[in-house]
């Protein structure tokens, strides 16, 4: 409490406590009473570096300040005398200011018009003065929008030399952030695979020639180029991997090749402790059990090393600042009489881990004009790219693909936040955000025309077509840069680009619309179970409270399985390209190419017993206290299916070659590839997980480098989606979405209104005020504290006048306050609690908008209790009787805040806000 009235103190402007919200919801969008973030999306700007800002709306000072007050209550203090000592002292104030005070408003202040130009700050002062955000409100994309207008007015009217060459800077500033952008999502995506890849091969070695050598470079012949069979020959049973490993031990040992025939550089653990133990025709029980248990150790080690980083440096609780902590109490507002208590509190929103998961479903809430503090923050930064090296070194069911979206957001919203465009305008800054994710993808797969239709179809909310060629940029110049540092070794972006020689045949066709039925069953029940799992078990009483226990759970768990199975024991990009291969002479595969018919059977038994694997772990494993993506393991478990069933056609073809089918590819030396049914199955099952089409066909198509196989891969997409959305119409990304309870509305969902009208929907109960009456900074603070104590934290206040005169009587909209303005407003003059506040329509520029000389010269002074700067004087009207889907897309296409319901006669009845319509779109959802 202290501290907080030492920071009132300051001048600092803080949100009201936030109590308990009121009602019952399952999602609960109206409470963020325990969600604590700070910096991140919709972070104040470094006023350090560019001066204080002159408006009302900035200034934290008494009426009766001078200019010398002014300046030190807004943290810029007193002028010291010029020296060495009076410089340092200047400087480390400067910062401590700058990490202290808290910005005060959004925008940028008004001006006069320039003698000669005309007024073009009209549109603004009708809609308002704004102040920041708090975390998990919307953003008024209308007010953006206006704002950018007048910016971009203002820079287009200057013709001379200079305002040329401000105009062309302005016009370059997207383009330059966004080259930055791809070309720090490379050299991070770089730095992530390098370092798993040393990670993932320490479970089972060193390098002698270096010890941060992953395998891959300390014996890259033969990595690439080795062949030998993997004793896949002698098991009889797909489970006796896991029923009797002692028994794969005696059957895999005769054929597993010794060290120095694989790698003489390439150490494992074994043969570290005890190199005599090896023998010429393989290894020892005894050494085979040390290289199972080091497995096991060091993977247990790696994942929750990225838990713990998770756990402690990311949770949203952490993140509480000044912007989302309390800093007008009781006290402080002088509240007069008892606040009433709230009677049915909701239930508190859970505590986010911001670097665990994907972060593309956060990603899409926050790109649908939602905000969350800190979420794409420097901190989470450095957690996720750290945590994401450790956890897919670990070996767990997880990919780092998805992830690299969340990444590059953050360098995204980092580098935006260096220039004013985009620091103080967060509909500006979602565009950066969108190119930012087209990179990711593009970083992540190979394929940055890919990544742009990702960002278009799955991520973004709002994509001009401005925002599609700075996107495609973007992915460019990751892509680029990204070969140019070769991460692999192999000249290749990412490890399982693949080519193919042969073409399809129409008889095959057959097989891929299986495929893609496959994909949609398990893209369906996958959704369902893993939302389950995550619902009843994963949040249940003992796991919910101990999330490290359950990594270390599900990490032995992997561990123990895992390591019995060529297949799953290997990476989950290797085991993608493996699977994706075509045989060619001299290349294995680790035992997927067969020649012969009897040799299929032991090979489709052990990708079985990977698809099982695979497939039960991702189901358990998306969605722990790590940083994990759905890519890599959806494409694994896709990719066995397909190999299975290209196997059995080749199998078919081998032993039946007369059949009508294979007529068309007599005399060929290969009838059938299977590499390209795995991929086929691997874009269907991802499909059935994540809904995509369009973008996963252009992405398929860039990893094959080729158009032959686009038709495939299309008809397999359209016919999972297809089933996926008739079982379960919900993909992954929107489940967590709903489990999490982010207030994500979605553009692309259609509703059956039935016979509700607007008037069903309105909120008839909220608080207004009165310009008829006095009021006074007190009423207004109760007020205000009723609301907040109500968890109301996204609304505000319809301003209105009694009419009585003529046939209509009732209220008349003046205008509409939000919370945060109100707030703001009232904590500038929060020490004068009988002052009387004034509220009045269309007042002229001079009486609220001085210019930055006027403030200096003390010549006006502008009253910080005219709260007329704050109010809406023309937000979005809507009459009671109009059908909802106007409503719909007046949030959706028009990027409302709120909307305020008249009547017939233009008197007002009620509000409408976008929490409030999210919460009864829920409702309509849950009923239908």
């Amino acid at each position: 409490m202290a501290d907080q009235q030492q920071r009132m103190a300051d001048g600092s402007t803080q949100p009201l406590s936030r109590g308990a919200s009121g009602g019952e919801s399952r999602r609960n969008y109206g409470s963020t009473s325990n969600i604590g973030v700070n910096t991140g999306d919709g972070r104040r700007p470094i006023r350090g570096r560019r001066g204080p800002t002159l408006s009302p709306a900035s200034a934290h000072f008494p009426r009766t300040n001078t200019r010398d007050s002014y300046l030190e209550h807004s943290g810029l203090g007193l002028r010291r005398p010029l020296s060495v000592v009076g410089l340092k002292e200047s400087i480390k104030d400067g910062w401590r200011n700058t990490l202290k005070r808290t910005p005060s408003t959004y925008d940028a202040p008004l001006e006069e018009p320039t003698e000669g130009q005309p007024d073009d700050t009209e549109a603004v002062r009708i809609n308002g003065i704004r102040v920041w955000y708090s975390s998990f409100t919307s953003i008024d994309w209308l007010h953006d929008a206006i704002k950018d207008s007048m910016r971009i007015r203002r820079l287009r009217r200057r013709k001379s030399l200079r305002g040329r060459l401000t105009n062309a800077l302005d016009r370059f500033t997207g383009w330059f952030i966004v080259t930055i952008v791809g070309l720090l999502a490379a050299v991070t995506a770089f730095a992530i695979v390098r370092s798993e890849q040393w990670l993932f091969d320490l479970k089972e070695g060193r390098c002698k020639d270096g010890f941060f050598k992953a395998k891959r470079f300390c014996c890259p012949m033969a990595v690439d180029n080795l062949t030998f069979s993997t004793g896949l020959d002698n098991v009889v049973h797909p489970l006796s991997f896991i029923a009797n490993p002692i028994a794969f031990y005696k059957s895999a040992k005769d054929t597993l090749p010794a060290p120095e025939e694989e790698c003489a550089a390439w150490q494992t653990w074994s043969e570290l402790l005890d190199p005599s133990d090896w023998t010429p025709n393989g290894i020892s029980l005894a050494s085979w059990m040390v290289e199972y248990i080091s497995y096991i150790v060091v993977a247990l080690a790696l994942a929750l090393i990225s838990s713990f980083l998770t756990l402690k440096l990311t949770a949203s609780t952490s993140f509480i600042g000044r912007k989302d902590s309390s800093s007008i109490n009781r006290d402080s507002f002088h509240v007069k009489g008892p606040i009433p208590p709230v009677e049915a509190p909701a239930p508190t929103r859970k505590v986010m881990y911001f670097a665990a998961g994907s972060g593309i479903p956060e990603i899409k809430t926050i790109l649908s004009g939602f905000v969350i503090h800190g979420y794409l923050g420097g901190r989470v930064l450095f957690t996720k790219s750290v945590g994401l090296a450790l956890s897919v070194a670990s070996g767990l069911s997880l990919g780092k693909e998805g992830p690299f979206v969340h990444i590059v957001s953050c360098w995204g919203n980092i580098c935006s936040r260096w220039f004013e465009k985009y620091e103080t305008n967060e509909a500006k800054r979602r565009e950066i955000l969108s190119a930012a994710s087209a990179a990711g993808v593009s970083v992540a797969f190979g394929a940055p025309i890919g990544g742009v239709l990702f960002s278009l179809e799955e991520v973004s909310y709002f994509f001009p077509p401005k925002v599609m060629w700075r996107s495609f940029f973007c992915a460019m110049i990751a892509a680029v840069t990204l070969k140019l540092l070769n991460p692999f070794g192999t000249g290749k972006i990412v490890l399982f680009q693949v080519t193919y020689d042969q073409d399809w045949y129409a008889y095959e066709l057959f097989f891929f619309l299986l495929l893609g039925v496959f994909g949609g069953v398990y893209g369906a029940y996958f959704s369902k179970l893993n939302y389950r799992w995550s619902k009843h078990v994963r949040n249940g009483k003992w796991l919910g409270n101990h999330p490290k226990s359950e990594v270390a759970i599900i990490t032995l768990i992997t561990a123990l399985l895992s390591f019995l199975n060529p297949y799953t024991r290997m990476g989950g990009t290797e085991l993608v390209y493996n699977l994706f291969a075509e045989c060619r002479p001299g290349h294995s595969h680790e035992g997927l190419c067969v020649n012969d018919p009897a040799s299929v059977r032991p090979v489709v038994n052990a990708i079985a017993v990977a698809l099982l694997v695979k497939g039960a772990l991702t189901i358990v494993t998306f969605g722990i206290k790590v940083p994990a993506g759905i890519f890599i393991p959806t494409l694994g478990v896709g990719a066995c299916a397909g190999r299975i069933l290209g196997l059995a056609v080749q199998w078919l073809s081998w032993v039946h070659p007369n059949m009508r089918v294979f007529d068309t590819c007599k005399g060929k030396d290969a009838c059938v590839v299977p590499g390209v049914y795995a991929m086929v199955g691997a874009a269907a099952t991802l499909s059935g997980v994540t809904r995509t089409t369009v973008s996963l066909a252009v992405i398929m198509m860039e990893l094959t480098g080729t158009l032959t196989y686009v038709i495939p891969v299309m008809l397999s997409v359209l016919v999972a989606k297809t089933v996926a959305d008739a079982l379960e119409p919900k993909g992954i990304y929107d489940l967590v979405i709903e489990l999490n309870q982010l207030p994500y509305l979605d553009h692309k969902a259609e509703y059956r209104w039935g016979v509700l009208t607007v008037a069903d929907v309105m909120d008839k109960k909220v608080e207004v005020i009165n310009i008829d009456k006095q009021n006074s900074v007190a009423s207004l603070q109760g007020q205000l504290s009723r609301v907040f104590g109500m968890g109301t934290l996204d609304g505000g206040f319809p301003i209105v006048t009694r009419q009585e005169s003529g046939s209509a009587r009732g209220w008349k909209m003046i205008g509409y306050i939000s919370h945060n303005e109100l707030e703001h407003a009232l904590n500038i003059v929060k020490d004068e609690p009988d002052s009387l506040v004034q509220f009045h329509p269309m007042a002229p520029l001079r009486e609220y908008a001085p210019s930055m000389s006027s403030l200096h010269d003390n010549a006006y002074e502008p009253d910080p209790l005219d709260f007329t700067v704050y109010m809406d004087q023309a937000p979005l009207l809507v009459q009671a009787h109009s059908p909802l889907e106007v409503v719909q897309q007046m949030f959706v296409k028009l990027g409302a805040r709120y909307v305020v319901v008249i009547n017939s006669d233009g008197l007002y009845q009620g509000v409408i806000d976008k929490k409030g319509w999210l919460q009864f779109l829920t409702e309509l959802e849950e009923k239908s």
